[in-house]
């Protein structure tokens, strides 16, 4: 698979991504359950999305809506409509979040394969009281949520080639060469 095929895929994958997680985070805002009990948050956290707070039904609404703008920026990576934003706008946004999610699916912020596996094996103790949730929260970051974010966050890193493996793609169909000195 060429260079610029790689990045194509990973914008199409970005935007794949991103509907999956809104699509899941809009059920949730409209009162479905849609993996809500499977989210490794602290015991009073968990409780508090469980039972429907306020903050938490905001905070789906606003994920969802984020998401939405995710199809978008990773779209814009290799549409053509997409040329209207600015080459490092678009790769400052793709890699920004490509980085985050790589980071939340290694253990940076506590979750991830790091954290999921000093809790597994005993190495931080889980939360008094909470051990076999803690556990099971664990495991399904680690199975599901963890692979989910590192292929996520490499699909984003991977759409920001997109751009300019596009710009490169069009340049030479058009005879010019890459050293316009414009981006």
């Amino acid at each position: 698979m060429a260079w610029r095929d790689g990045a194509r895929l990973g914008a199409y994958g970005a935007a794949v991504c991103s509907a999956l997680y809104g699509a899941m985070k809009l059920a949730q805002a409209l009162g479905a359950d849609a993996l809500a009990d499977k989210d490794p948050l602290p015991p009073e956290l968990r409780e508090r999305l469980l039972a429907r707070d306020p903050l938490f039904v905001t905070s789906h609404w606003v994920l969802a809506g984020a998401a939405v703008a995710g199809i978008i920026v990773a779209l814009a990576t290799v549409r053509p409509w997409g040329a209207v934003v600015p080459r490092r706008l678009l790769l400052a946004m793709t890699w920004t979040v490509g980085i985050f999610m790589i980071a939340r699916a290694v253990g940076v912020v506590g979750f991830g394969f790091v954290g999921d596996t000093l809790l597994l094996t005993g190495v931080r103790p889980a939360p008094a009281g909470q051990a076999a949730l803690a556990g099971e929260l664990a495991r399904w970051d680690l199975l599901l949520w963890s692979p989910f974010f590192l292929l996520w966050g490499a699909c984003w890193m991977a759409a920001g080639r997109a751009r300019s493996a596009h710009r490169e793609g069009a340049l030479h169909r058009s005879g010019q060469s890459g050293k316009s000195g414009k981006s």
